[in-house]
Formats: structure tokens, sequence, C-alpha cells
């Protein structure tokens, strides 16, 4: 059984929809491990706890974040998680946090990368009248939404689009292909070649 543990800092509505996902049996061969905030009002722990989920706060606020992220790596390590998945999680992980996990972490942009990194992707977008938006799933590195992309989702920005009206429907495409990528990553059925996710291809007997 694959366990992953999740992150998060808000509402975590992408943490239930991977959770719902893996009712549905969309995610085989899985479960929740932990999901853990940095934030003790986030709403996605109450959610966690709604779901009998084991749910921790393990607060960010005054601390320094390789403490921090030292609790949070240990967290992960004594539940023995196979992949870490950021779900609106809002702070940037330390090189020892990526480092403890290499290419099994994994995030969420709602941007098609490498298009408008960093906050408030869906404004930049906006800004700078490009006429498609998306999402996408990626591993994290060392850098900020640069890792190997797994899964990328388009949504077109339309001429009524506001930021709100685009985050609602890029938002949606998230809550699908997050439990997707989640699946293809979980299944081992993948290579990575420089920056390439690619689907592992299963060599043909011959007959003899």
């Amino acid at each position: 059984m694959h366990k992953f543990g999740i992150l998060l800092s808000g509402r975590g509505s992408n943490f239930i929809a991977i959770a719902d996902a893996l009712e549905r049996g969309e995610i085989p061969g899985a479960e929740i491990a932990v999901v853990i905030s940095n934030r003790l009002e986030a709403p996605g722990i109450a959610a966690a706890q709604a779901r009998n989920i084991s749910a921790k706060v393990i607060e960010s606020k005054g601390r320094d974040r390789a403490e921090h992220d030292a609790e949070i790596i240990a967290a992960l390590q004594e539940r023995k998680v196979d992949l870490v998945c950021l779900a609106g999680y809002m702070r940037l992980l330390t090189v020892e946090f990526v480092q403890a996990f290499p290419q099994r972490i994994l995030n969420i942009h709602p941007s098609l990368l490498p298009a408008f990194p960093g906050l408030d992707a869906q404004r930049q977008a906006l800004d700078y009248g490009a006429t498609i938006a998306g999402c996408t799933v990626h591993f994290v590195d060392e850098q900020l939404d640069h890792g190997v992309i797994v899964l990328q989702r388009a949504v077109p920005i339309l001429d009524t689009d506001d930021e709100a009206a685009l985050s609602a429907r890029i938002l949606a495409e998230e809550h699908k292909v997050y439990p997707e990528a989640i699946a293809k990553v979980l299944s081992g059925k993948y290579k990575i070649e420089g920056r390439r996710y690619l689907i592992a291809q299963e060599k043909l007997r011959e007959k003899i």
C-alpha cells in the first residue's frame, strides 16, 4: 500500500478532491497517511478530521524555517510516506526538505509552466494578455515552480474573464488533474530524462 502525505495551508480543496478520488478507486493501492498544515486555522485540517484521516498542525509562524521543515520531515518519515503532495501549501520548502524526498514531492500550480510562476498566476496571465491558461502538476525541486512536469491541463481565457472567474475554472481542472497525476506517479511506470517525464514502455517478450 502506497502512503502519501498532504501539506496544506488553507481550505484544502485539492486535498478534498484527492480524498474523493481515493474513495472512487481512482488512485489504486494508496492511502493518505497524514495531512499536515502550517496554520492552526486551516479549514483543510477540519476536513481531514471529518474523514477520519490523521491530521497534524505544525505551526510556522515565528519559527525558523529550517527547524519547522525538519519537524515536518520527521512527521512524514515517521509515517513512511512514498510521496508528498502540496495542496495549497503557501511556503517555500528548504533545500533539506526537497533532498529528504527526491523526486517524491508533487505540487500543482495554476498556470501552464514555465509561464507565470509564483504568486497570482491567474492575474499574471490576464495582465499579460494570454489567451490560454491552465494548471501544471510537477515535481518539486530547489527552485520555485521549476521541477519536472508530470501533467498539464489547458483552460481557455475568455474575453469576459476576471481573476475570480478564471481562477474558478482553473481550480475545477486542478481537482481532476491532480489525482490523475498522483496515480501516474505512484504506478511507477515512468522515467525521467532530463526535464521530460516519460511513460515507461514495457518491453515485449520475443516469441521463441
